[in-house]
């Protein structure tokens, strides 16, 4: 039992040399040096939340510009659509359809300067992202996914799609 009581004293007093062994390597810490640290800390911490700010509300700047410009375009689709009709009902007053033709040609110019592209063509492949089929057929010869027939045409602003294409597509 002395034995164990021995050791057990030197284990001790091995781990207390270990502890003063280390008090002593670590440097003493400046109280003044703490709080410039923490201050240097909060400071960055500080710049680095201004700048996720900064770069946040730049990209909601562009994109409530980009969101406005489409909401705009939106409300212009009726008219493209009953200029589109007006194209393809049949007259014998050429001044007329000139002047349509010419309204038609204007409109999708001044598209094609924002930044629209208009999609949904008659032969172009099925997309789910861009084309909302609305029918299918059964038309032989024609390959599947095809789209036979445009209802309404597709529009899109960069990668926003404004509008779907209504389209029938063969099976």
């Amino acid at each position: 039992m002395a034995k164990k009581k021995k050791e057990e004293q030197k284990n001790v007093t091995e781990e207390a040399q270990v502890q003063e062994a280390a008090q002593e390597a670590a440097p003493e810490v400046n109280p003044w040096e703490e709080k410039y640290n923490a201050e240097h800390d909060a400071h960055l911490r500080l710049a680095a939340d201004y700048d996720n700010f900064r770069k946040r509300t730049v990209k909601e700047k562009e994109q409530s510009y980009g969101n406005g410009k489409a909401d705009a375009i939106e409300k212009l689709l009726p008219v493209y659509d009953n200029l589109e009709r007006a194209l393809q009902q049949p007259t014998e007053d050429a001044a007329y359809k000139k002047g349509v033709e010419m309204t038609m040609t204007q409109l999708v110019s001044i598209f094609s300067g924002m930044g629209v592209e208009i999609f949904g063509e008659k032969g172009d492949t099925f997309d789910p992202n861009l084309h909302n089929a609305v029918m299918h057929t059964e038309e032989e010869g024609t390959p599947e996914n095809t789209i036979t027939q445009v209802f309404q045409r597709g529009f899109k602003l960069g990668d926003k799609v404004i509008r779907f294409a209504m389209v029938q597509v063969a099976n």
